[in-house]
């Protein structure tokens, strides 16, 4: 009764807003309020969306702080250098800077962090993307592949749990899935600049009949139509640059304050949302120091921070309801007990294809500790190694797919700082992330990784 009412509720969840019926912030409260009530937890309903929103507030105040942090240093022009070199280097082809935003994604997400890695993206590249007049599906896409791979290192959240919990060691589920990830990076590389040329075709079509064109599926042409066509190479006045530039004093204070900053969050040498509170109460001073400019900044970007930070207290609240209700757990166990005997034998592939959709269903807490556990004891049945088990997890399950799910807070970091809806950024960007998941799986079976 629970799994199938957990099950039906992230389906109805996926339909509604994928089809934007409703939009997201209403689907993520309303649909596990009344799945709660359907199952007969009325009147526990208040203390689970408490409990929900208690454990996403740290990620709220963080990202509330880091937003304003990281649109103000673009403001300051801090990333304007960065984005002279990716555009020198991908000469106003919308396909090499669509790679140029893979590479960077690759480069930032080693912190092992997807808030910070989006944060840090999509606010240095959001600017080209708008000057260009690129779809930003492109951008948040991109973004997505790049992130997703990076989040198998041993430090990030899935194999973190993996290991923690199979009891197994970084050299046991990490080191042989290396050719892997590898692979994987390649295939981030080449889907990007395949995503890129399909956007520099759109570009070239509006540019040359005045119609607004798609990327791929659904984007909003925002160019005017009289700009020469993006990859036209250099000398196409797309660019402009910055009229007034800040004092250089002020750019290497801003530079130094985020080195520390990024610094201060791989260490954790404070938590998150009190090392983005002070960098911004600081940059805030020395940037703006009169009462008036902090005052206009904050108007500037209140709008952007209300955006992010009530997703992420809604998708509070489908978490909440959905662990507090036991739905997860009951989702997990009935997961398992469809698999027949006929495929133990072949479950870590089986694991590794079904990770990236699932984590549209499962949190990465509710999968690796509720549904890897029972998976691991049931291969072990038919001789199949648990490390394999947790090695064909991490090459789906809220690796490559947490960019999509609607169980991740930094999903709503990704998709609100791009501009884009949810469903927009899956129906885009799902197809190309479990091609990362199939290519990365062929290989883990080609190396011995995992078995067939």
């Amino acid at each position: 009764m629970l799994a199938a009412l957990g099950f039906s509720t992230i389906g109805l969840f996926l339909l509604l807003t994928m089809t934007k019926r409703v939009s997201v912030l209403v689907a993520l409260v309303l649909l596990p309020v009344l799945a709660a009530l359907v199952g007969g937890f009325s009147g526990d309903v208040g203390e689970m969306i408490l409990t929900g929103l208690t454990t996403v507030a740290p990620t709220g105040i963080m990202i509330a702080f880091a937003v304003l942090y990281f649109t103000l240093m673009v403001d300051a022009g801090l990333f304007d250098p960065l984005i002279r070199v990716i555009l020198g280097a991908a000469r106003n082809d919308p396909a090499r800077i669509a790679v140029g935003t893979a590479v960077l994604t690759l480069c930032v997400s080693l912190d092992g962090d997807g808030a910070s890695t989006f944060l840090i993206t999509v606010s240095a590249l959001l600017p080209v993307y708008k000057r260009l007049g690129m779809s930003p599906l492109v951008l948040s896409g991109t973004v997505c592949l790049g992130a997703g791979v990076m989040n198998m290192i041993p430090w990030g959240g899935p194999t973190v749990r993996a290991m923690a919990a199979l009891k197994l060691e970084s050299s046991e589920v990490f080191t042989p899935v290396l050719p892997a990830m590898g692979a994987g990076v390649l295939w981030v590389l080449l889907a990007s600049y395949w995503i890129g040329r399909r956007e520099r075709r759109r570009l070239a079509a509006v540019a040359a009949t005045g119609a607004t064109g798609e990327a791929g599926e659904t984007v909003e042409q925002t160019a005017p139509v009289s700009v020469p066509v993006a990859g036209d190479g250099p000398g196409t006045p797309l660019v402009r640059p910055t009229e007034r530039r800040p004092p250089v004093w002020l750019t290497a204070f801003n530079a130094l304050l985020t080195v520390v900053l990024l610094v201060g969050l791989v260490l954790e040498v404070m938590p998150l949302p009190a090392l983005f509170a002070l960098a911004f109460a600081l940059a805030l001073l020395v940037n703006h120091p009169t009462w008036e400019a902090q005052q206009a900044l904050l108007e500037k970007h209140a709008k952007s921070v209300v955006l992010v930070t009530t997703m992420i207290f809604a998708a509070g609240v489908l978490t909440g309801v959905l662990t507090g209700t036991k739905m997860i757990s009951e989702m997990a166990e009935a997961l398992v007990s469809v698999v027949p005997d006929s495929l133990g034998g072949h479950l870590p592939a089986l694991v590794a294809v079904t990770g990236m959709p699932l984590s549209l269903v499962f949190t990465p807490d509710a999968y690796y500790f509720g549904v890897l556990p029972v998976l691991s004891h049931t291969a072990s049945g038919f001789g199949t190694d648990q490390a394999e088990i947790a090695r064909a997890a991490i090459l789906g399950q809220m690796t490559t797919g947490f960019p999509l799910s609607p169980l991740t807070a930094s999903t709503f970091i990704l998709v609100g700082m791009s501009g884009v809806q949810l469903g927009e950024h899956q129906r885009f960007i799902f197809r190309w992330a479990f091609g990362t998941t199939l290519v990365m799986t062929a290989v883990a079976l080609l190396t011995g990784a995992i078995s067939l």
